[in-house]
Order: C-alpha cells, then sequence, then structure tokens
C-alpha cells in the first residue's frame, strides 16, 4: 500500500511538473509573440512611410519609430521576449533570404575592372576603421559594424554581422543611423560630382555601386545620373553584397580566438568551421542555389520583398529595445568615424577608377 501510495505521488508530482512546464512554455510562446506582432505591425507602418519616401527607406524608418517606442517597450517587459526574438532571430532569417537575390557567377558579369575597386576600396575602409577606431577609442564593436557597414552593404551588412560578434542593440542602432546620415549625403553629393569630374555612365555607375553603403542609395543615386549608371551600379552593388560572406567568416573567427585565446594555437579548420553561424550557411547555399538556376527568376523580386520586410522587422525590434541614455553616451567620435570612412571609400573609389583608365 505504502508503495503505492509512493508511486500515485510521484505520478502526482510528475503530472504537475508537466503542466508547470506546459504553462511556462505557452507563457513563452504569448510573450514571443506580443513583442513579434509589435514588430511586425510597426514593420508595416514603416514599410508605407518607405514606399511614400524611398530616399528614407523602411529600414531607417522603422528603426527610427522604434526609438520612439523604446521607453514603452521597456516599461512593459511582456514585450521584452518577442523584440528581442524579432531583434535577433528574424534578423538572422533575413540574412538567409538575402542569399536567394544573388548569384555567385555574377561577379564575372561585372568583369576583372571592378574586382580591383571592391577589393580596394573593402580593404581601406576596414583597416582605417581598425586604425581610426583604436585611435579614436571607439568601441570595438561599433567600430566594426560601422566600418563593415560602409565598406559593404549598410544595413544588410551590419545585420550579418552584428550577430557574428554578438553585438548590443544601441551599438546595432547607432551604426545603422551613422551610416543612414552618409547615404542621404551621397545621393545629394555623388551625381554632381560625378558630372564636375566627367564620369562616364558605366564610371559613374562603378563608383556608385562601390562608394555608396545601402542598395536604395545607390540605385537612388546612379539612376539620377543616368540609366546605364543605374544598371551598372546595381550589378555592382549585389556582387559588393557578396562580401560579407568572407567577412563575417573572418570575423566569427577572430571572435573564437577572442573568447579562447589561450588554446588559439590549438585551433584546428574543424573548431573555426564550427563558428560559422547557422544562417550564414544558408545564406551561402540559397546564393550557390541561385547561381545554378534552383530558384526561379520570377522569385526574385518577391525574395527580395520578404527580406526586406524581415530586415524592417528585425531593425524595429532593435530600435525599441535600444537603450536612448546609452547611445548618447557614446558620443560624437563614432559619427565623425563613419564620416571619415565614407570619405576615404569614396576617394579609394574614384582613385582606382582613374587608375583603371
Amino acid at each position: 500500500m505504502q508503495g503505492e501510495d509512493n508511486a500515485e505521488g510521484v505520478s502526482a508530482s510528475q503530472a504537475e511538473c508537466v503542466r508547470t512546464t506546459d504553462q511556462g512554455s505557452k507563457h513563452r510562446r504569448r510573450a514571443v509573440l506580443a513583442g513579434l506582432t509589435l514588430a511586425t505591425l510597426v514593420a508595416a507602418v514603416a514599410t508605407l512611410i518607405g514606399q511614400t519616401l524611398p530616399l528614407l527607406g523602411a529600414p531607417v524608418a522603422g528603426i527610427s519609430i522604434g526609438v520612439g517606442l523604446s521607453g514603452v517597450v521597456r516599461s512593459h517587459a511582456v514585450l521584452t521576449p518577442g523584440v528581442r526574438f524579432a531583434g535577433r532571430t528574424v534578423l538572422q532569417l533575413a540574412v538567409v533570404v538575402l542569399g536567394a537575390q544573388l548569384s555567385l557567377r555574377q561577379i564575372a558579369q561585372v568583369g576583372k575592372s571592378s574586382l580591383p575597386v571592391m577589393l580596394g576600396t573593402l580593404a581601406a575602409c576596414l583597416i582605417a576603421a581598425f586604425l581610426l577606431g583604436r585611435w579614436m577609442r571607439i568601441d570595438g564593436d561599433l567600430c566594426t559594424l560601422i566600418g563593415v557597414g560602409t565598406a559593404i552593404c549598410g544595413a544588410s551588412a551590419i545585420a550579418a554581422t552584428s550577430p557574428v560578434i554578438k553585438a548590443r542593440n544601441p551599438t546595432v542602432a547607432y551604426a545603422i543611423s551613422t551610416i543612414f546620415l552618409f547615404n542621404i549625403a551621397a545621393v545629394l553629393v555623388f551625381p554632381p560630382l560625378g558630372h564636375l569630374l566627367g564620369l562616364s555612365q558605366d564610371a559613374f555607375g562603378m563608383f556608385a555601386g562601390t562608394a555608396v553603403n545601402d542598395t536604395s542609395s545607390v540605385v537612388a543615386a546612379a539612376a539620377t545620373y543616368g540609366r546605364e549608371a543605374g544598371d551598372y551600379a546595381v550589378v555592382v552593388k549585389l556582387t559588393r553584397t557578396l562580401m560579407i560572406i568572407p567577412v563575417c567568416l573572418a570575423l566569427g573567427v577572430l571572435a573564437g580566438v577572442r573568447r579562447g585565446k589561450d588554446s588559439a594555437h590549438r585551433m584546428r579548420v574543424r573548431q573555426a568551421m564550427g563558428l560559422v553561424p547557422w544562417f550564414l550557411v544558408g545564406f551561402v547555399l540559397l546564393a550557390a542555389a541561385n547561381s545554378v538556376g534552383v530558384i526561379p527568376p520570377a522569385l526574385h523580386e518577391p525574395g527580395h520583398e520578404v527580406a526586406a520586410f524581415l530586415i524592417t522587422v528585425a531593425l524595429s525590434a532593435i530600435g525599441m529595445s535600444t537603450d536612448v541614455a546609452a547611445v548618447r553616451r557614446a558620443g560624437a567620435r563614432p559619427l565623425l568615424l563613419g564620416g571619415v570612412l565614407w570619405i576615404v571609400v569614396a576617394a579609394t573609389s574614384l582613385l582606382l577608377l582613374s587608375a583603371a583608365s
């Protein structure tokens, strides 16, 4: 009898434990859904704003609205899990979807003349970001994000890099805001500069594709210069976006080395590959699939829209989880760094174009 009572007690305890676990899981799902829904609604509004004001763009509108709502989110803890999920997992998913828009063969399409300019501006920007960031004593993660955002493709590069280096949300928000400011400056300044320098349509397309960060700003600047410049700039920009892959892989390995300095010299290739995040693997696989024609061309535009909306959702969430006071404490030095890097990239692009002509 006593054994039966003990058995019944154990069974009752197990049942209670299962019920508690189920209730906890449901509570977590509801909490994630609440924050994710808010981020999605903000992204929908931001998308409408971006369609009305293409120069602003939906991602920047989303992060701006999100920052405005950050106080509300911080005062309602129930929203935090979903906002965190949107700012991290949804952002990683967006990076995967971006891979379907690219073809590994696009590098060949832009010709040999484009690769030196792309690689030259990339190297110049990353080296300058490292040296100037240390000299100006700027937070390492913020310096990295501003550097890759300026060197590669603005918000998309920041989106891909931030999970790799585990950057904090205020750092991501500041970096994106800095990149946006100089995107606007490029759209306004570069077309008149191109006419002043007498650049051809293809030359300006190369310049815009390598010196402007965000894709929408590349299109805006190049289309202002001419249709041929716009078409050429888009191809260069898409190829430039592929630089996300080696840069993020390198940053992932460096992050692993920093986390285990004592055993860094023992790191094997297999261990290094273990540092590669799942979303970058997905990015490469979709890009490879697109290269061999597995992804129908009819899906490219819808896929691009899906990726853009997911990025807007993620950046809206990042804005909502931003500690505005922490951003203020960062000061003006990161903004100055972004300006200097913008000039470095533009000047390097023009110098390499001049040398190739």
